[in-house]
Formats: C-alpha cells, sequence, structure tokens
C-alpha cells in the first residue's frame, strides 16, 4: 500500500513537473519564437530621447476557453522596453512573481491550480541576446519569488512576459475580474496591441472611452470562436498630477468576461450581458438596469429581532422611525458581532459564533443590506427608492458597462429624503461615498415591494461646511525652552470622521457604547460556562491591551509625521465622542505629549519657535505641477481650521505677529489666517477651505494661490524677545 502511495505521488509530481515544463516552452513560443516580428525592434522616435525609457513594443492577450465543465483562462502580457537612463535601470532590475496558486472560481479541487510563468531577456546595444534563467536564479521570499536582474546597463532593451494560465471546473455563472486601463503609463509605449479570443458560452463587454479607438473583431477558422484586437501606436507617457482620475480623462479601456453554459445561467447572472456570445456589448441602458435589478431587490429577511426594539415606541414621523432601525439594525447585524471576529482571529474561542444562538444573521453586502431593510419599510409602509449609482472616478451613469461597478442605496421619501447605505460600524444615515455626491443615477422605483419602473435623478452633494476637521492645540514651554508640552481636542465631521474612526477608535470604544444603547450582551455575557468564561475574559484583556499597545504607537508616529517631530514624548489621548450617531455629530479625542530640542532654538538671549509647523504638513507643488492642462478632481469640498494658543513664558514679548496674518479667499478656495494677544496668550487661527470638489484647469491658478500662501505659513516663525 505504502509502495502504490509512493508511485502515485511520484506520478503527480512528475506530471506537475512535465505540465509546467510545456507551459513554459509554450509561453516562450508564444512571445519569442519563429513567428516574433519585434525581435529586431530597437530605435525609438527622436521626441522621446530625453525619456527615461521607451516601450517599444507593449502586448496584451486574454484567451478564455472551454471544454465540458473546464474551462481554461490564459492571461499574458509582454513587454520590449529600451533603458535610457539609471532610473530606468533600477526599475527594471527586480521582478516579483509567484509560481503556482489555486483558482478561486469554479468547484475546488487540486486540478485547479494555476500557473504562472515568467520570461526575461536582456538585448545588448550590439544586439546580443542574455536570456535569464528564471527557475536558477529566482530566489523565493514569504512565498513569493524575487528575481533580480544584475548585468543591466542603459541603453540596454529588456523583453519580458508574465504568462498565467487558470484552469478551473464550472457549471455555474462565473464572471472574471474586470479589468480598466488607461492605454498610456508611465513611459511612452511605440506599439500597442491587445488581443481577446473567447468561443461558445463566454460574453464580452468591452468599450473604449476618452478617444481611445475601437476594438475590432478578427476572422476565425471555427464558428464557435471569435478574435478581437485593439491597436494602438505612439502612445505618450502617462501624467498623474494631484488630484486626477485617469480613467475620466485619458483613453482608456475597460471590459469584462462572463461565462454561462446554458441560457438559464445567464439569466441569473450577475451581469449586463450581451443578448448573444458573438456580440460585444458597449453599453447598459437604464431598461437593462431595470431588467437586471427588478427580481433581485425583492424585500426579503426576517425582520422580527427589530419587534422588542421598536415595542412600546410611539412615531410621530417616519423619519426617526427609520433613523432609528438603521442604528439598530447596524448593531444587531454588524457591531455584535466584531468582537467574535476579533477572538475568532486571535483563536481565543472555538467558533465564537456559536455563542449568538442558532444561524445568528450577519449582513456581509450591500445588496443583502438592501433586501433586509426593504423587508422592514415594507411592513412599516414607507416608501422608498433604490439607487443605482457609479463612482465619478469611473465615469458617467451613462457609461455604465461592468455590474461589478454598481453601488447601491436606498432613498427614503420622506419629506426630507433619507439615504442610506450598506452600513459599516461608523456609517451614519444621509452617508455615502463622496465618490457618489453630485452624480447622475436611476433610481428604481416601488409599488408594496415590486420594482416597478425606473428613472434617472442625482445625488445631493455635500459643502465644505458639511465635511469639517477643527484642532484646537494649546502650547507651553517649560524653564529652558527645551520641552513644548502640546495639549490637542481633534474634531472631525462629514467625510472627514469615518476614516479617523477607524485609525482611532477600537473595538471596545464603540462596541460597548452599542451594547449600553441598545442593552444586548457582550460576548463574554453570553459564556455561560464559567470555566470558559474566565480562560476567555483572561485571553480577551491580552488581546485589547495588546490592540491598545499598537494604537497608541500608531497615533504618536500620525502625530510625528503631522508635524515632522522626530520623538512625541509621553503620548496618551482619550475619546471624548464617537460620532456614530448621526452624519453631523462629532468625533473628538484629545491628544497630551511633549516635544524635545524641536522647533524651538536660542538666538542670543531669545529664542526663535517655529510655529507654523503646528497647522502640520501643506500641499507643496513643485515648478512642473503649478502649471496644468488636466481638470482637478478631489474627493470632497472640505474646510479645515487651527486654533493654536501659545502660553508666552513671563519675562518675554511676542515678535512676528505680521507674518502670520495671511488672507487669499477665492472662488476655488481660501486660507486665512489671524493672530493675536490675549493678555499672555498668543492666539492664532487658520482657516483653509476647499470650496469644490471639482475644478476646470483653467481655474487651477486659482487653487495655487491658497495652496502656496497655506504652505508659507508653515515656514513662519515667531521670536520670543527678552524683555
Amino acid at each position: 500500500m505504502k509502495k502504490l502511495l509512493i508511485i502515485t505521488l511520484a506520478f503527480i509530481v512528475s506530471t506537475q513537473l512535465y505540465s509546467q515544463t510545456k507551459i513554459e516552452e509554450k509561453a516562450e513560443a508564444f512571445f519569442w519564437g519563429a513567428n516574433d516580428t519585434h525581435k529586431s525592434s530597437f530605435d525609438i522616435p527622436e521626441k522621446w530621447v530625453n525619456e527615461s525609457a521607451v516601450i517599444l513594443y507593449k502586448n496584451e492577450n486574454y484567451d478564455f476557453h472551454k471544454f465540458g465543465k473546464n474551462v481554461t483562462y490564459t492571461t499574458s502580457i509582454r513587454k520590449r522596453v529600451k533603458l535610457l537612463d539609471a532610473a530606468a535601470v533600477e526599475e527594471f532590475s527586480e521582478f516579483s512573481f509567484v509560481n503556482r496558486f489555486r483558482s478561486n472560481k469554479g468547484r475546488y479541487t487540486w486540478k485547479s491550480k494555476g500557473d504562472n510563468v515568467i520570461g526575461v531577456k536582456i538585448v545588448k546595444s550590439d544586439g546580443k541576446e542574455i536570456i535569464i534563467d528564471v527557475s536558477k536564479d529566482a530566489i523565493e521570499v514569504d512565498g513569493e519569488n524575487k528575481l533580480a536582474i544584475s548585468n543591466l546597463e542603459v541603453g540596454d532593451i529588456i523583453d519580458y512576459y508574465f504568462y498565467k494560465v487558470e484552469p478551473f471546473k464550472s457549471t455555474y455563472p462565473v464572471g472574471f475580474d474586470p479589468v480598466e486601463n488607461t492605454l498610456s503609463e508611465e513611459y511612452p509605449i511605440l506599439e500597442f496591441k491587445l488581443f481577446f479570443e473567447t468561443e461558445n458560452d463566454f460574453f464580452l463587454n468591452f468599450n473604449t472611452y476618452n478617444g481611445a479607438p475601437k476594438l475590432q473583431e478578427l476572422t476565425s477558422e471555427k464558428n464557435n470562436q471569435r478574435r478581437y484586437k485593439l491597436e494602438v501606436n505612439d502612445i505618450e507617457k502617462r501624467e498623474l498630477p494631484i488630484w486626477f482620475y485617469s480613467l475620466l480623462e485619458l483613453p482608456s479601456y475597460k471590459f469584462q468576461v462572463f461565462f454561462a453554459r446554458r441560457s438559464t445561467y445567464e439569466k441569473k447572472a450577475l451581469a449586463f450581458l450581451p443578448s448573444k456570445e458573438d456580440i460585444v456589448k458597449e453599453s447598459v441602458s437604464q431598461e437593462e438596469v431595470l431588467e437586471l435589478y427588478e427580481n433581485r431587490f425583492k424585500p426579503q429577511g426576517d425582520i422580527g429581532d427589530l419587534k422588542d426594539f421598536f415595542k412600546k415606541k410611539d412615531y410621530t414621523d417616519d423619519s426617526k422611525k427609520v433613523t432609528d432601525a438603521y442604528y439598530y439594525m447596524r448593531h444587531y447585524y454588524l457591531t455584535r458581532f466584531i468582537e467574535a471576529f476579533f477572538v475568532n482571529e486571535a483563536s481565543i474561542l472555538n467558533n465564537p459564533f456559536a455563542y449568538y444562538g442558532n444561524s445568528p444573521v450577519f449582513i456581509q453586502n450591500e445588496k443583502q443590506f438592501i433586501r433586509h431593510f426593504t423587508s422592514f419599510l415594507k411592513r412599516q409602509k414607507i416608501d422608498y427608492d433604490i439607487v443605482i449609482a457609479k463612482k465619478k472616478y469611473d465615469g458617467t451613469i451613462e457609461d455604465l458597462l461592468i455590474e461589478q461597478n454598481v453601488s447601491v442605496l436606498l432613498k427614503i421619501k420622506t419629506p426630507s429624503p433619507l439615504y442610506l447605505s450598506f452600513f459599516g460600524p461608523h456609517t451614519s444615515i444621509n452617508q455615502y461615498s463622496p465618490y457618489l455626491e453630485g452624480t447622475d443615477v436611476y433610481l428604481l422605483s416601488n409599488s408594496k415591494g415590486r420594482i416597478e419602473g425606473i428613472t434617472k435623478s442625482k445625488l445631493p452633494s455635500s459643502t465644505y461646511k458639511d465635511n469639517v476637521i477643527q484642532k484646537e492645540i494649546s502650547l507651553s514651554l517649560n524653564q529652558d525652552f527645551s520641552n513644548i508640552k502640546v495639549a490637542t481636542i481633534n474634531k472631525f465631521k462629514g467625510h472627514f470622521k469615518e476614516d479617523e474612526q477607524y485609525s482611532t477608535l477600537l473595538l471596545h470604544d464603540y462596541v460597548n457604547e452599542d451594547y449600553k444603547k441598545y442593552g444586548t450582551e457582550s460576548l463574554l455575557e453570553l459564556i455561560r460556562n464559567k470555566k470558559v468564561k474566565i480562560k476567555f475574559e483572561k485571553e480577551f484583556s491580552a488581546l485589547i491591551e495588546k490592540l491598545e499597545e499598537r494604537q497608541k504607537e500608531n497615533l504618536k508616529k500620525s502625530i510625528e509625521s503631522e508635524f515632522n517631530i522626530p520623538d512625541a514624548k509621553d503620548y496618551n489621548f482619550n475619546i471624548k465622542s464617537t460620532g456614530r450617531y448621526g452624519l453631523d455629530s462629532l468625533f473628538s479625542f484629545e491628544e497630551t505629549y511633549s516635544i524635545e530640542n524641536s522647533l524651538i532654538k536660542k538666538a542670543g538671549p531669545n529664542y526663535i519657535f517655529e510655529i507654523g509647523k503646528f497647522i502640520g504638513g501643506q500641499v507643496d507643488l513643485d515648478k512642473d505641477q503649478k502649471v496644468r492642462t488636466e481638470n482637478v478632481h478631489m474627493t470632497f469640498p472640505r474646510s479645515i481650521s487651527y486654533q493654536i494658543k501659545l502660553e508666552i513664558p513671563e519675562g518675554y514679548n511676542v515678535n512676528g505677529l505680521d507674518k502670520l496674518n495671511k488672507s487669499v479667499d477665492n472662488s476655488a478656495g481660501s486660507f486665512i489666517s489671524t493672530a493675536k494677544l490675549e493678555g499672555n496668550l498668543l492666539i492664532i487661527d487658520t482657516l483653509k477651505v476647499y470650496k469644490s470638489s471639482f475644478l476646470p484647469n483653467k481655474d487651477w491658478p486659482l487653487l495655487v494661490q491658497f495652496l502656496e500662501e497655506a504652505l508659507q505659513f508653515t515656514h513662519e516663525k515667531i521670536l520670543l524677545k527678552k524683555a
């Protein structure tokens, strides 16, 4: 029996090795074989001789094939790059890749292991080719292969490819990962070719944007085979200035392929499929959006859990009822499980979710949230629309092509409409992605829980008054001026709030808040076994202590980065308000620490204090960035204010206040600062405002004006002069 096992294992290993060798040979022949028409590509146009590197040839390939239930997805890319300076040599001197992987598609089986193959060769200026022995030279580091190219020189050509084969079995519909790219990249491209090959049961959505050429269909010898290409020459390098959405502005292409073996599976596919496999779908109409979603958002979910919460509660309006339901559901279907997720990851308890009873409901995505919450709305006879939206960095709703790019919200039709998004631990009513603000959307109207129509609408936008950072900083100096004591009150509102909550709050900061608010039991209270409870409490406390130490260190590093100081001594913080029950509620916390031997210098009997540093780092544009032809796309309008109070040491006066008074205010934004003395306090107030999330390129100079004024403020100093 043991001998048979050894033989079987040896057969498997030898088969795998043989298969891998065949794939390597196939990949090399595909790119560098007898049909390689780019083997002699050496020259670059005169206009690009001063570039760091030029891509002589870029080739992408996507092949989709099936045999019965077996599906094989092969994707590959080749680049032939001429290196024109030392920076490019360094850039291409190392490659990282993983040899083997398991497909996440179809049925899980050892046969679904995929292969990554990499080929690299160097072409010297005299035409000599050096093919790198990847299997010999690559070194595995933390599960990833590292390949160092040691003999590259300026003037060399590096010709490399990645070739990936992903096999899997499937009878059900499978969506391949969407691809969304600009034609241009970091270096200019002399010639670019993209090839597609599909066959029956594969559905292709593909379109190009912003002036990119259309996909062309090629002739095929087989009736069930379809071949396409996209070909472009002389592509200038991609410039990526600050606040720029490349897919919105640059020539680009987007596609997704869906596999569905039968017409019944086509109907089950969550995708905007073309009507036939031989049609390339380029757009999605309102009617197709309605058709896809009208049966997918039927109210569904047991809302009996809400009965006890609403018992003995009387509501005079639906807005309050919906708001209370949203925050309770956020707790009941999410935050009350947070402890269990941490405990499970730390292996403190075996299956901690079992303590919540049989089959507890955990809402995991926005579509499940829509179905569950509309069950409540239907029972309460509250009118609503389902919002179908698309993030603005990916184009307009009219350009919708890929279902995975859809975001879904609820619009509650109360006198002042409420917008509900899939909740995270800190999400509020009327809070949704800033990338959706002001965008055109589709509204799916309903009657008694049934979707019955679709109309076009627009989502509201926030203003700079809605998205706010406020910092109140109190400073005091010790007698020899070697130490600055700092006490800060930080306040965040609107879109600033959630990121700060994630980075600052630990699970017990908000989970315990929810337990107290709703009277639910913690995981510790759910454990009835005394022995298990004692062990859990000890290990969970140790976990919390470890998380708190890590959190404190991260916040300390954030302070050091913000004010560019080497070390914040004696750092401590305290949460004042979590701000989790309303978009306008403030998230607030206090910090105390000290700065030693930094930001203050002795000048004879006086001291120079770099007071301007306390508004944190500012946007610093270089000479080239100040000239711009692209439109400006920011995430959201916002305002950031600092109030700095410095306690003037006894026996000293302050000089240099005039430089702390600045004012630039225009249609793009503003930076205004004032400084005044009140007794022994120097009080500095600064306000920086970005008035809009979008500016046409002609208004860029207006933005630069107040950005430069804010940057200059950080360089300002005061003189503490001996009286």
